[in-house]
């Protein structure tokens, strides 16, 4: 009876736990449940499919372009270039892609349809056989020649495939430069690598003007037709009628033919998210000297890039006075004005001009047709080993673009670098 008793006593609070653990586990399950519902809402109505009434969300489809992402800023910048010339330019052209060499960069060589293909034959042979160049494999040679003509719309479009070919070959270049055979440099690439290596690597040099004074009646007016759109063999444009008026859904702007622009408005150019590339492309088709003014002209009417540009061309150029359509042949008595005018390139010359020669010499360190020395060489006066082609050895070159560069962009920040 005493056992009997006993065991009741135990009953009740046995019954008791058993009716709190159930409540225990219900209410768990049940926050769980809550914790897991809020997580699954939150995971659907914060990824903005499904709007909400007092929130409208706006999206264009060229906001979802996902373009390279720039090189590291702190790395010492890369330059692309395009060096082209035409019939007889062969050993002028070769002269300059070895002086202006360096294997951080890339480099387009070109010769037109109107050079003859054993020249062609030969710079293709020699860009092979080269030891530095086959090390590095960035030179690249463009064999199906186009056909250009310098005051046409061929001009351009040879630029843009250049621009299209470096794109393609390589994301680590910072500026396109675009020169011909009868250019030179003033300064060494790591005098230009030192000098770029501080700047806004947005920044495009390009000499520009809306004031197109006499060039309006004279080129933006008539309607040409270019044959090397359309003809194998080289010949001057030539005109129709009727002339056209001045448009009015953009400006027209006028400058060098000589740029270095970034590869960020390149990209722009090429890929064209935005229409304003290719309905200028289409405009300057009948255009009268399109290289003074397609590159300009796009990145003034662009908005994203106007505020972007610098009114120069880094180029030391001479004119005769009144203008003329080419500017005056430079030789070795203007070598002092180059060199004062701080500019990292200088144009035009004749073949082995002896300007070249004193250029060689007092400015590049160069002679004997070697490339131009510099941090890449692993010490061998020709150059004929790449070293660390991150070391870079600027020169007194160095401080005489920085300085004019620096009073450039003074200049454009004081006018907040629109385009005028």
């Amino acid at each position: 009876m005493a056992s009997s008793n006993s065991e009741r006593r135990w009953i009740f609070p046995l019954a008791m736990a058993s009716l709190m653990f159930i409540f225990l586990t219900a209410v768990s399950f049940n926050m769980g449940l809550l914790s897991s519902v809020r997580s699954i809402n939150s995971l659907i109505f914060s990824s903005n499919i499904l709007p909400t009434t007092n929130e409208t969300t706006v999206t264009f489809a060229e906001s979802k372009i996902k373009q390279h992402p720039p090189p590291v800023q702190s790395s010492p910048p890369r330059f692309g270039y395009l060096v082209s010339g035409s019939r007889g330019d062969l050993e002028s052209l070769w002269r300059v892609l070895r002086a202006l060499y360096h294997p951080r960069n890339q480099y387009v060589v070109h010769l037109d349809l109107e050079s003859p293909a054993e020249e062609r034959l030969e710079l293709a042979k020699r860009v092979r056989e080269d030891p530095v160049f086959s090390d590095v494999g960035n030179v690249y040679m463009i064999t199906k020649a186009n056909l250009v003509t310098y005051r046409g719309p061929t001009m351009v479009a040879n630029t843009l495939h250049a621009c299209a070919i470096l794109l393609k070959l390589s994301k680590d270049w910072d500026w396109f430069i675009n020169l011909s055979a009868s250019d030179y440099p003033l300064v060494t690439q790591d005098d230009l690598i030192h000098t770029f290596a501080g700047l806004d690597r947005n920044l495009n040099f390009i000499d520009h003007s809306s004031k197109l004074g006499w060039k309006e009646d004279k080129r933006a007016k008539p309607l040409i037709i270019d044959p090397g759109l359309y003809s194998t063999k080289k010949s001057d444009v030539y005109w129709v009628t009727p002339r056209r008026t001045m448009p009015t859904a953009f400006k027209l702007f006028t400058g060098s033919a000589w740029m270095v622009l970034s590869r960020s408005f390149i990209e722009y150019c090429i890929w064209g998210w935005d229409n304003l590339p290719r309905t200028l492309l289409m405009y300057y088709t009948n255009f009268l000297s399109t290289p003074e003014g397609y590159f300009h002209t796009v990145i003034c009417n662009a908005p994203e890039y106007s505020n972007t540009v610098v009114n120069h061309d880094l180029h030391y150029i001479s004119w005769d006075k009144p203008p003329k359509q080419h500017p005056r042949t430079l030789n070795i008595n203007d070598t002092k004005r180059m060199i004062a005018s701080g500019a990292a390139f200088a144009r035009k010359f004749r073949h082995n001009d002896l300007a070249l020669d004193k250029i060689d010499i007092e400015l590049l360190g160069r002679g004997n047709g070697n490339f131009t020395p510099g941090g890449w060489c692993a010490g061998e006066p020709k150059c004929s080993r790449v070293g660390d082609p991150s070391r870079i050895k600027p020169g007194p070159g160095a401080n005489r673009l920085g300085a004019l560069v620096s009073r450039l962009i003074w200049s454009s920040k004081l006018t907040q670098r629109q385009c005028r």
